[in-house]
């Protein structure tokens, strides 16, 4: 039963990204590329707790915090696309199905392997009581989504304003850390895992995957490594630019160098 919730799980993720796979290319548009990323943890949750029903407190924490993260993702990414129109990310991939579905499974399996703790936490058949150590969890959670969430509208607004076209932006969280948002949303699931260890038994502890999926993800493929590169190109013969990479963290919030 705990194995084929996985592979349902598993199904599912691919079902919803292909259906939106296919409105994307064939309108060639970026405005479903994000917005399915955040559907498709609210989706997946929402069935696993109704389809357990047992209810218990600590699942519906569990499934509240999947939630509210992402539709906090949700509105922001969809805001910001339905803004500047398309995402340059795809620039090579609109017009090459293959490759543009390539990235589409990619979406679709990073999400399912984020919820792995989530999904074997909603599917428990053993109450749990909410322990202070729970808090903890919700505790990192809340931090990261705040520093996430502050994080995105500096950048937002900062991006906005026309008097910073061309610019860079080192105010706010981001004159501590280059990749705040990034830092917030390791934290989110960070925390979502500590908050379900009291919960684990035996092969569950494996679902610690979850977190190193997205942490690595982000620090190593296609978070930091890509828009590094763009700075490092844009920025290249700039020497503000280079002083600002120099003093400031990669990516948690520190005092200057």
């Amino acid at each position: 039963m705990v194995s084929n919730i996985y592979l349902f799980s598993l199904l599912a993720s691919l079902g919803i990204n292909l259906l939106f796979f296919l409105f994307a290319s064939i309108g060639k548009t970026d405005k479903f590329t994000d917005f399915t990323y955040g559907l498709t943890f609210i989706l997946i949750t929402i069935y696993l707790l109704f389809f357990n029903q047992t209810f218990y407190s600590y699942q519906l924490v569990v499934a509240l915090m999947i939630i509210l993260w992402g539709v906090r993702l949700i509105a922001y990414l969809l805001s910001r696309i339905l803004k500047i129109k398309k995402d340059d990310r795809f620039d090579q991939m609109r017009t090459k199905p293959l490759k543009f579905l390539k990235f589409w499974l990619f979406q679709a399996i990073v999400a399912w392997a984020i919820l792995l703790p989530s999904i074997y936490s909603l599917n428990n058949q053993q109450d749990h009581r909410v322990s202070s150590f729970m808090a903890i969890g919700v505790i990192v959670w809340a931090l990261g989504l705040i520093i996430e969430t502050v994080a995105d509208l500096q950048k937002y607004r900062f991006k906005n304003n026309q008097d910073n076209k061309g610019l860079w932006i080192e105010s706010g969280l981001w004159r501590y850390s280059r990749h705040p948002n990034y830092f917030g949303e390791i934290l989110v699931w960070w925390g979502i895992f500590i908050f379900v260890i009291p919960t684990l038994v035996s092969t569950s502890w494996l679902t610690i995957i979850g977190p190193l999926t997205i942490t690595y993800i982000l620090l190593y493929v296609s978070g930091v490594p890509l828009l590094e590169k763009k700075y490092d190109k844009r920025y290249k013969n700039n020497t503000k630019y280079q002083e600002y990479k120099q003093r400031t963290s990669l990516i948690i919030p520190l005092p200057h160098k």
